[in-house]
């Protein structure tokens, strides 16, 4: 049986986000499963969403693939569902990778008001998932395709705003479901004690959308964890993907997981 590693995107992205690592990776005899996760951007999937239904999910998706155990790693709210699906199913957790973990107490400007104020989008979703029930909804909504984007960036030909823009984000991602996930960002997570695995923590050098001090902070509590700053703002893995992949293989060997899958 493959070992197997799963990555879980962010907020208003999806399994794109993953082409990189995918393709330079030295773990070439691993199962490397790069779902797009309820309500991910380019989706027209409407289901409600939220920390419960995604780790369900990914359960249901480990199941389908008959992967008792997986490495999970996740970037940005991405990182947070890992957390909450390692207290979960701390059984079928045999490490994780947190990418630029976003720590409720460490989120700032717009998120940091989000953190206090997150039942507005929680309300707001619930309205248009009652209209989309009753059949008004868009018809279309557009493709993502990350690759062209982080390939556009990395050119020179766009810039690292266009990650962030809830303008263009609306126009990948159904409505109710980029509320939900907004709101999730704010939601709390687990406590450390609950998380027993190894732990990776890759965090970004120049963020602006968390306190880097803060988010150290938080999850300095977490057993077993391993901190790793990289010269990004956010998108580390549009942004040094090749650092973020030998982290990770190296982590993985040294810690001797393959062996635990």
């Amino acid at each position: 049986m493959k070992p197997t590693i799963v990555f879980l995107h962010g907020l208003a992205s999806n399994g794109s986000r993953w082409w990189d690592f995918a393709e330079r990776t030295r773990l070439k005899h691993w199962r490397v499963l790069r779902p797009d996760q309820r309500g991910a951007a380019g989706s027209s999937d409407r289901r409600p969403a939220g920390m419960r239904a995604w780790c369900d999910d990914l359960a249901q998706l480990l199941d389908a693939e008959g992967a008792p155990r997986a490495i999970v790693a996740g970037h940005c709210l991405g990182a947070n569902i890992a957390l909450n699906f390692a207290a979960r199913y701390p059984q079928r957790t045999a490490g994780l990778v947190l990418i630029e973990p976003m720590p409720p107490p460490a989120l700032t400007g717009r998120l940091g008001f989000l953190r206090h104020f997150r039942f507005i989008p929680v309300v707001i979703s619930s309205l248009i998932r009652a209209l989309n029930a009753i059949g008004i909804y868009r018809r279309r909504i557009e493709p993502m395709d990350l690759e062209a984007w982080d390939k556009a960036v990395r050119a020179g030909t766009a810039d690292l705003a266009k990650y962030a823009s809830p303008f263009s984000d609306l126009r990948f991602t159904p409505l109710a479901g980029y509320l939900r996930a907004l709101a999730a960002v704010g939601d709390a997570l687990p406590e450390p004690s609950r998380i027993a695995c190894p732990i990776l923590v890759l965090t970004s050098k120049n963020t602006n959308m968390t306190d880097p001090a803060k988010a150290r902070a938080e999850l300095a509590p977490l057993p077993n964890a391993e901190f790793v700053q990289v010269n990004a703002e956010h998108w580390i893995p549009t942004e040094q993907p090749e650092a973020m992949c030998r982290a990770i293989e190296e982590w993985i060997s040294r810690k001797g997981l393959e062996k635990a899958l």
